[in-house]
């Protein structure tokens, strides 16, 4: 994902605000995704109303509020159980 200088509009925006006066502000930025963009607006739009006291906080909101194509393979987990047959690492104790 890429901010496409989001983050420098965003450094630069008077804090408190709320998420009406982010997209107000900065909405038709759009956000570079894995597989193509999205607009600022599109995504703290999915979250609900929420009060910014920094622009971290904002960083945070964009990236919970992406959409599926920001991040990368869904479903995808390196976490999946063993499958049947396997053992799986050796359990080590300290």
């Amino acid at each position: 994902m890429r901010l496409n200088g989001i983050d420098e509009r965003l450094e630069r925006h008077q804090y408190p605000a709320t998420t009406q006066d982010i997209i107000t502000a900065h909405g038709n930025a759009h956000v570079e995704l894995a597989d193509g963009s999205e607009r600022l607006e599109d995504v703290l739009s999915r979250l609900g109303e929420e009060t910014f006291e920094r622009p971290e906080d904002v960083y945070d909101a964009i990236r919970t509020g992406v959409c599926h194509r920001g991040v990368g393979r869904r479903f995808y987990s390196d976490r999946d159980p063993d499958a049947l047959g396997e053992n799986g690492p050796e359990q080590i104790s300290f």
